[in-house]
C-alpha cells in the first residue's frame, strides 16, 4: 500500500481516534493499521477520551468470559453503551457486542452475558468436520453498497481465527442490528454485523493485506 500524502495525514491528524484499551488485547497491530493510514490514535479507558472520539475500535482476544469480566473491571461496560460515534469491534470485540456468549473458557457450555449492542448470540460454529478453530483467509458478501466495503473488490480474502460466531440475523425492524456481511466455513455466519454507530468485524482487517486496510480506511471516513 503507498503511504498517505501530506495532505491526507494533515486532515487526518484533526480526527480524534482511539482504541478502547480492555485490557485482554494485543492492540500494537491495530495501532499501526490505523497508523499507516495517516491517522493519530490514542489507546485509552479513560471515560473522557472515549466519549471525544471521532471513531473507536474494540478488539478483542480470548475467550467471551475473560473479556466481560475485564470491561467490567475497568468499568467500561456502561461506557462503551454510552459512545455515540462510529465503534469498529474487531474478532472478539465484534462477538462482544451480541446479546450473550456460549464461551467461557474450555468449558463452551455457560451463556456469558454480553454487551447486547446487538440482538443476535455468539454460537460455537457447526463445522461439518473442518478444524476448529476456524483460521484463514476467507472470501466474503457484504451488502450492496455499504460504505464499510466501499472500493473492496468482490472476491477479497479476509484472514479469520475464531471459533465462534454470530448467526445470519436482520432486526432492523426493531433497531437491534443486522449481518451487513456472511461468509462460510461448515455454517453461514456473520462476517460482519452493524447497530446504528456500532459495528463489527469477525475477521482481522488489521491482518487482511490491502482488503483489510481499506475497510479499515473506509470506517475512518464514515
Amino acid at each position: 500500500m503507498t503511504a498517505p500524502s501530506i495532505a491526507n495525514t494533515i486532515t487526518n491528524t484533526k480526527q480524534r481516534v482511539v482504541i478502547i484499551d480492555t485490557g485482554c488485547a494485543n492492540v500494537s497491530s491495530v495501532r499501526f493499521a490505523i497508523e499507516r493510514l495517516g491517522y493519530q490514535v490514542q489507546i485509552s479507558k479513560d471515560p473522557q477520551v472515549v466519549l471525544a472520539a471521532d471513531k473507536l475500535f474494540l478488539p478483542g482476544v480470548g475467550t467471551a468470559s475473560e473479556a466481560m469480566h475485564n470491561l467490567e473491571q475497568r468499568d467500561l461496560v456502561s461506557l462503551v453503551k454510552q459512545v455515540t460515534k462510529p465503534l469498529l469491534g474487531i474478532c472478539l470485540g465484534m462477538q462482544l457486542l451480541g446479546k450473550e456468549s456460549q464461551e467461557h473458557g474450555q468449558n463452551g457450555n455457560d451463556i456469558i452475558p454480553c454487551l447486547a449492542l446487538c440482538d443476535a448470540s455468539v454460537e460455537k460454529i457447526q463445522a461439518k468436520g473442518l478444524p476448529l478453530p476456524h483460521m484463514g483467509w476467507n472470501t466474503i458478501t457484504p451488502e450492496d453498497n455499504h460504505p464499510l466495503f466501499k472500493d473492496i473488490p468482490a472476491g477479497s480474502y479476509f484472514y479469520f481465527v475464531h471459533s465462534y460466531a454470530m448467526p445470519v440475523f436482520d432486526h432492523r425492524d426493531n433497531q437491534s442490528g443486522a449481518t451487513i456481511a456472511t461468509t462460510e466455513y461448515g455454517q453461514p455466519f456473520t462476517a460482519a454485523v452493524q447497530n446504528g454507530n456500532y459495528y463489527g468485524v469477525q475477521f482481522h482487517p488489521e491482518r487482511s493485506s490491502k482488503a483489510g486496510a481499506q475497510l479499515i480506511k473506509n470506517f475512518l471516513e464514515l
